[in-house]
């Protein structure tokens, strides 16, 4: 799912947190230097004006646009910054004194000596600050993985405004070039991986999160990578030209100092997401707690039937082919991986799944009895809680079964998977066909709102308690 771009007021509040952090400090401080070892909370007044600053503060990040570009800033443009910045504050903080007839109660010492220590202060919390976040960034841990797709003319200019913006956090990691076969070559650091398509090997190889196109005229050759893009579930970025949107769900941003469409299969706002990774935290936490109980009543159990280890591990593929580790309470024997080649001709599953009713190779007695109440899926609030995976989405394939999907059954992996979904709740036991799961995500991914979110959570509640539906 694509996450659409944030304001600056979202996307830096590392530092409106810190400013604020500072400047109360620095003011407890003037308040010291000019009354002695006196808490400034102690005092009425103070602590009324400590929330003002705060309000005040508040008001000048949205109105001056504080943090626009503020990692990009060079040591002196900062220091600029944050001299208009403490300025402002406390020159509105004596208009307030003043327009409240309330200055005679406060010592201007303080005031001017938060200015002073303030613009000090604040200098060396962002330059700190800004050395952390641009490490951070270069690490590149999180970054949106983009292939570019244009018109060779083109290609220069485009890498150019991305090595500018290096503090972005994408990184442009393929080219395709559309008019020229220069497969191979490598065009500022970056490598032309194709010519009038995106390689199959290196799309399985890399991860790619979007695709930015850039041409003139509209060709055989882009129609077929838009085609491919399209039915992958990519988010596409289009640098506009005189072409019409590709979907319905096209929204127009920048990207690299360009306007661009940009079409996605679902899209979400900063907001959303951010709620959303805040119930999948709260969420984690109970989860994680239940765990531990768990361990204590089901793993002596879990060892005593099949001895080994209680939990069962086992890589997966998670957002746009993001390989990462689940924990599952093991509920099968220890050779249940290598057994499965044998059982593979009593599949009950038409597709990429593999589903056997009377599987042999669940532990007698508990294993049917952790399956069929979810209990095995507890220790993935584990994954919730790093960030793997969030509490509802779609569910994650192995890497056997990813590494055999057609191009269209990767539209389930562009949102982050989750421990429940749609198809689990819609009745999971009956559904036999690998193709209606692949709808019934798509669908999930195309509708997704907050408010589906924590229906499927109740109704997964209900499913588990009626024992409807279990694996």
């Amino acid at each position: 799912m694509y996450k659409r771009g944030r304001g600056s007021f979202f996307k830096h509040l590392d530092f409106l947190v810190a400013d604020m952090v500072v400047l109360q400090a620095v003011f407890a401080v003037s308040y010291i230097i000019r009354h002695g070892f006196v808490w400034l909370y102690m005092n009425d007044i103070y602590r009324q004006m400590s929330g003002v600053l705060f309000l005040i503060q508040m008001c000048v990040v949205v109105v001056q646009k504080s943090y626009r570009g503020i990692v990009r800033r060079d040591h002196m443009d900062e220091l600029v910054q944050v001299v208009k910045y403490v300025t402002y504050i406390i020159l509105i903080a004596f208009a307030y004194m003043f327009i409240g007839k309330i200055s005679v109660q406060f010592s201007r010492t303080v005031f001017l000596l938060t200015w002073g220590i303030g613009i000090f202060a604040l200098y060396a919390e962002r330059i700190i600050l800004k050395r952390f976040v641009r490490r951070r960034l270069e690490n590149k841990r999180n970054y949106r993985s983009i292939v570019l797709v244009c018109e060779e003319d083109k290609v220069g200019k485009v890498l150019q405004n991305s090595i500018k913006n290096r503090y972005k956090d994408y990184k442009i990691c393929g080219i395709v070039i559309t008019d020229r076969n220069r497969t191979g070559d490598m065009i500022r650091g970056v490598k032309v991986i194709g010519y009038a398509d995106i390689p199959r090997d290196f799309m399985a190889a890399n991860v790619v999160d979007e695709i930015l196109l850039y041409y003139q005229h509209e060709s055989a050759n882009i129609k077929n990578i838009l085609d491919t893009c399209v039915n992958m579930g990519l988010t596409i970025h289009k640098i506009i030209a005189e072409t019409p949107p590709i979907s319905e769900k096209t929204v127009v941003e920048e990207f690299s100092g360009y306007t661009v469409l940009t079409t996605s299969i679902g899209m979400a706002s900063a907001r959303q997401l951010f709620l959303k990774r805040c119930m999948d935290i709260a969420g984690g936490i109970v989860g994680l707690a239940i765990t531990g109980i768990l361990i204590v009543v089901l793993g002596p159990v879990i060892y005593i039937k099949s001895p080994g280890p209680i939990f069962f591990s086992q890589i997966r593929i998670g957002k746009n082919g993001r390989r990462f580790r689940i924990y599952k309470f093991r509920s099968m024997y220890m050779d249940a991986e290598e057994r499965k080649k044998e059982l593979m001709k009593q599949n009950e599953m038409q597709g990429l799944m593999f589903k056997m009713e009377n599987d042999p190779r669940i532990i007698k007695g508990i294993g049917h009895f952790i399956r069929n109440s979810s209990l095995d899926e507890f220790p993935q609030f584990w994954n919730v809680l790093k960030g793997d995976m969030s509490l509802v989405g779609t569910r994650p394939p192995t890497l056997e079964e990813y590494e055999q999907y057609d191009d269209h059954h990767k539209k389930r992996l562009v949102t982050k998977p989750g421990i429940t979904g749609l198809w689990q709740v819609s009745g999971r036991s009956n559904i036999t066909d690998f193709e209606e799961i692949v709808a019934l995500d798509t669908k999930y991914i195309t509708e997704w709102s907050l408010g589906l979110d924590i229906k499927i959570l109740f109704k997964t509640i209900w499913v588990v308690l009626q024992n409807d539906g279990a694996k």
